[in-house]
């Protein structure tokens, strides 16, 4: 018994002087793995190999998760977990900002469309070079009075992700969801001739003959809501800012060309 007790004092003395000898076995044991893989994906990669190489990967590391780095910083959430509240830039001027021209969206148009459809008729027989756009979850179709709800792949594709990216901008900014409203689409040539007979602003070589272009409208948007819920109100400009910034960053990417259009009250968008 007085040899247990002595044996005892002596560990308890070590343990004050070397209080390392105290840490947790299995996080001495997963820190030393760490430091084994990390040692051994730098070799790799000095060797002209890969992090991701069977020799980085022989030993299985827990995962760092996000919160675990200090200073790493969120999109959605601050570090104390309370929500990111994303503020509205909008642009700095809308027709400063979104000035390509009828020229300009010509010569795109050219490029990825199709020939111009005469009338109606021939749209139909033509429907393989074209894609329909029906309303979506992300943009909804508007009566068409001169247009026809067609577009060619590219363009249709372009139309989708002005919308989800709208979804995404509101999302992360805090406001409830809306669809953008899509006012023309695809025109025949017989739709051209009858607009230009009471638009001073159609031009007889318009960009939507050739299945390329679609106007967004900036006044008026689509609330999403669930049968009988009654989502909080948001004023229409406040939504015209937030498009501003999507069409602003797909406009820079590269993706396609946008004239803001005064009198219509939309976006005149092409693919690029």
């Amino acid at each position: 018994m007085e040899g247990f007790l002595i044996v005892t004092l002596i560990l308890a003395l070590i343990r004050v002087v070397f209080p390392s000898v105290a840490k947790d076995r299995a996080k001495v044991v997963a820190s030393n793995q760490y430091a084994a893989a990390q040692e051994s994906s730098v070799e790799n990669n000095s060797d002209g190999g890969s992090a991701h190489s069977p020799t980085a990967n022989a030993m299985s590391v827990a995962p760092v998760r996000e919160a675990d780095r200090p200073g790493k910083a969120s999109l959605f959430f601050h570090a104390d977990g309370s929500l990111v509240k994303n503020r509205i830039y909008s642009v700095p001027g809308y027709q400063r900002t979104f000035d390509d021209q009828q020229d300009v969206q010509y010569q795109s148009a050219e490029k990825w469309g199709v020939s111009p459809v005469k009338d109606r008729e021939e749209a139909e027989r033509r429907k393989a070079e074209l894609v329909y756009v029906g309303s979506s979850p992300y943009f909804y179709i508007d009566k068409l009075n001169n247009s026809i709800p067609y577009l060619v792949p590219r363009a249709s594709m372009l139309l989708q992700e002005i919308g989800a990216n709208f979804f995404d901008s509101l999302q992360i900014k805090g406001i409830p969801l809306h669809k953008v409203i899509v006012t023309s689409v695809l025109r025949t040539k017989d739709d051209v001739a009858k607009l230009r007979s009471h638009n001073g602003n159609a031009t007889q070589n318009s960009c939507h003959l050739y299945g390329t272009t679609f106007d967004v409208c900036y006044n008026r948007y689509k609330t999403v809501e669930a049968p009988g819920e009654k989502r909080r109100e948001v004023r229409n400009d406040t939504l015209k800012y937030v498009l501003a910034e999507v069409l602003r960053d797909m406009r820079e990417s590269g993706r396609c060309l946008v004239k803001y259009e005064v009198r219509q009250g939309c976006f005149h968008i092409t693919v690029k």
